[in-house]
């Protein structure tokens, strides 16, 4: 069985953003994104629109000093769903987390309308973030 498109699209988004390219997640993702942050920290709640999410990466960058890093393992999608699997680590004042994550989307015409974060160890970030 061949890959689905959608899992090149979500690969190609995750180098981009690992390049700090937002614009080219521009291609990804629908204006009207709705993206939810779990948990407890200053970054929990929902983001809604592309330049909300861009804020929020901003915001993650700042407070990891660039460290934030996701290391994509395996991805799947289909024309209306995609999930990948992740190893996420960052450090901020001396402390450092390595946890294992799901992110799950819902597509619209090819684009991510809708994203959710699931973590082995949701309290190991937010004690981090703060």
């Amino acid at each position: 069985m061949s890959e689905h498109p959608n899992v090149a699209r979500f690969r190609e988004g995750y180098a981009a953003f690992a390049k700090g390219d937002f614009a080219a997640l521009d291609d990804l993702f629908a204006e009207d994104l709705l993206w939810h942050v779990g948990g407890r920290s200053q970054l929990a709640g929902e983001y809604r629109s592309r330049d909300a999410v861009y804020g929020l990466f901003g915001k993650i960058i700042e407070l990891t000093g660039g460290t934030f890093h996701l290391e994509v393992h395996t991805v799947l999608a289909d024309d209306e769903h995609g999930v990948a699997l992740v190893v996420t680590t960052a450090s901020r004042a001396g402390r450092s987390i390595k946890t294992n994550n799901a992110h799950v989307v819902h597509l619209r015409n090819g684009m991510v309308v809708e994203f959710w974060d699931a973590s082995t160890d949701q309290y190991a970030l937010d004690e981090l973030i703060g």
